[in-house]
């Protein structure tokens, strides 16, 4: 009788003692996210929309120029979530047990590979010993770009020179001949119809054609520290929901999104227009059953190829909150 006396005196002083304030810090989240490539039209929609708010959230957003700034943020304790994480990094983290975890998919790595018409380039296989201006080494990107080549046309990472570069100076340095073939996103070929471009190949389909499957690769995913996902996991059930009915606001309404992207994210109108029609090339927000086969399978020939060292442990994918997530109204 005596312990269950206590036990209620203490909820009640636990009750009188939680302030508002306190309660609304239960739902404080800080997202990082990279301010170049796909991370920052997504962000700047997520931001303007306001979804994270709409499911009592309070986000405190944090931006990087590097697209490896929101893993190592993740790190430090710096942010509680980093969306756009490129999977090769997420991948090494999940090898050295790093205490992240995996909730979302949430870019499909969506690339041209292109040289200026005229050039000597024509097919794939012609890059071997050709300066290619790609996504950093590190990123999804990159380490996708780099299986495919090697898979698919036989050429290793020093069969060619990956010149790193946002897409803003990928564009220049194959305009100025400083590179000899570029990766480019698909909105970017879009923003630049005067430049006169040969395509050698698309990522997706190439890796179709790499895992002999339909599945597309995946970018990036949403990392959650396990400091903030395992004492919040409501807070973390409703980022995934917010991140969903980003997507779908994206897809249902691209000349809204089209506008917010003029107005937050520095593109000109007709940009704008082109990334907002790309929405469901470029988005996702999923983990069901095939996406995480999808990044086993991306796994393993990620370290096949030396990209990454060592097993990546299914402990790293949580599937548990997004099924919540689908689950909320």
């Amino acid at each position: 009788m005596i312990p269950r006396v206590l036990s209620a005196l203490l909820a009640a002083v636990a009750a009188i003692v939680l302030s508002p304030s306190d309660a609304s810090a239960q739902n404080n989240v800080k997202v990082g996210y990279w301010t170049s490539g796909f991370s920052v039209g997504f962000g700047a929609v997520l931001e303007a929309g306001k979804f994270l708010e709409a499911q009592g959230l309070v986000p405190e957003f944090v931006k990087f120029s590097d697209v490896n700034g929101p893993t190592k943020a993740l790190l430090t304790h710096s942010i509680d979530i980093a969306f756009g994480a490129p999977t090769s990094g997420a991948f090494t983290l999940g090898i050295d047990d790093a205490p992240v975890e995996v909730v979302l998919a949430t870019q499909v790595a969506e690339a041209t590979f292109v040289a200026k018409q005229g050039s000597p380039i024509k097919t794939m296989s012609d890059l071997k010993g050709k300066r290619v201006g790609m996504s950093p080494v590190g990123s999804a990107t990159y380490a996708i770009s780099a299986a495919v080549l090697e898979r698919n046309y036989g050429l290793k990472a020093n069969d060619f020179t990956p010149i790193p570069g946002n897409e803003g100076r990928l564009v220049q340095f194959l305009e100025q001949g400083d590179v000899d073939a570029a990766s480019l996103r698909a909105v970017t070929i879009a923003s630049v119809p005067d430049l006169k471009l040969r395509i050698l190949g698309r990522a997706v389909d190439e890796w179709k054609r790499m895992t002999n499957s339909a599945s597309v690769p995946i970018l990036a995913v949403a990392l959650a520290h396990k400091d903030f996902s395992r004492p919040h996991p409501d807070s973390l059930v409703k980022f995934i929901k917010a991140m969903i009915e980003t997507v779908k606001f994206g897809h249902a309404e691209p000349d809204k999104a089209a506008d917010i992207l003029r107005q937050t994210a520095n593109l000109d109108a007709k940009d704008a227009t082109a990334y907002a029609r790309l929405w469901d090339d470029i988005y996702m927000a999923s983990l069901e059953p095939q996406d995480v086969a999808t990044l086993k399978a991306m796994a393993e020939i990620f370290r096949s190829s030396k990209l990454i060292d060592g097993a990546v442990p299914d402990s790293l994918f949580a599937t548990g909150p997004y099924e919540q997530a689908k689950r909320l109204p």
